[in-house]
């Protein structure tokens, strides 16, 4: 890469994703678990996806933000699963700077559009229950289209600012990414460059994308949990906090991961890839069986399915 004082991101062609530092023998053990996984996040995500297009009865904000947070969990994790499971079986591991840049920008427009999405699930969680009378009024059409849209585009604009601040960076000391996927702060670590400008950048989007998406779902439960408590009937208290409590176990498994990852050391690499694997694969994974098995609507949609699916086996016995 010629002299190291003087090399920059410009001669790099590419890098080496390192990935999990276990022996030879297990990375088929991983790629099968990938395999499964990602298996798992496609069926999961695309069924969610055609349920809510196709059953009429879940035509409502609820679920229009539920298929987008599908979709946004399908994609993100398809970054990042087929290359992982690529390196496995490679010899060489490489990935172009091309690529690498690729998959830092969407991986970041997609996670930080999750974490505007479930801040607006949580505000509409929050019209259902206590203002129940005004909802279809508050949460019309337009309007769920527009928190939709801005979810994606606060991602946008984030994964712009990340990913340029990040690959102007100089990279001399090494080519290998200590991850299994082209993260931010792997690619610090490998850099020679001076990190104070990068890092006070990176805090800045991380306090403006985390800190507020955490209020507004901390405040919304706030006031759901105040009026839930004020329902006299137990019947009425337990059906409320079950339209919360999918939404709840997301939030959870997705800011728990994340935090954990950020308060990781850099001295631990490898658990910082623990931290990642749960919210770049478990979470999508996660989150349509949660939504699934918590809920009626998703539940008597699918038995609808279903029963059409035997149904048609049936006839087709029938006519042979």
């Amino acid at each position: 890469m010629g002299d190291r004082g003087t090399s920059n991101h410009s001669e790099v062609t590419d890098f080496i994703l390192v990935g999990f530092r276990v022996r030879p023998e297990l990375h088929i053990l991983l790629f099968l678990l990938f395999l499964l996984v990602y298996a798992m996040i496609l069926l999961g995500n695309v069924g969610m996806m055609t349920l809510i297009m196709t059953d009429p009865r879940l035509n409502t904000p609820m679920y229009f933000f539920l298929g987008n947070l599908s979709f946004i969990d399908l994609f993100y994790s398809s970054v990042i699963a087929p290359k992982a499971m690529i390196n496995f079986w490679s010899e060489s591991k490489s990935i172009s700077f091309a690529g690498c840049v690729t998959q830092l920008f969407l991986f970041a427009l997609f996670i930080v559009a999750e974490g505007f999405l479930l801040a607006v699930m949580a505000y509409d969680r929050f019209i259902a229950i206590c203002n129940p009378l005004l909802y279809s009024v508050q949460m019309s059409t337009h309007l769920c289209i527009q928190l939709v849209a801005g979810s994606y585009f606060f991602g946008c604009i984030s994964s712009i600012l990340l990913t340029s601040v990040t690959f102007t960076l100089s990279f001399c000391a090494s080519r290998a990414i200590d991850h299994f996927y082209c993260d931010y702060r792997p690619l610090q670590r490998i850099s020679c460059s001076d990190l104070y400008l990068h890092k006070i950048v990176s805090f800045f989007l991380c306090s403006i994308i985390i800190l507020p998406t955490i209020i507004v779902i901390i405040v919304s439960y706030m006031y759901i949990v105040s009026t839930v408590l004020k329902i006299r009937s137990t019947e009425g208290r337990k059906k409320a906090f079950s339209t919360c409590s999918s939404h709840l176990g997301v939030v959870s498994v997705l800011y728990g991961a994340i935090i954990f990852m950020y308060f990781i050391p850099d001295r631990f690499p490898e658990l910082s890839k623990v931290a990642s694997l749960c919210y770049t694969l478990v979470t999508p994974m996660l989150n349509p069986l949660i939504y699934s098995l918590r809920n009626k609507d998703v539940k008597e949609a699918l038995r609808k399915i279903m029963r059409k699916k035997i149904f048609l086996f049936n006839s087709i016995l029938t006519m042979i």
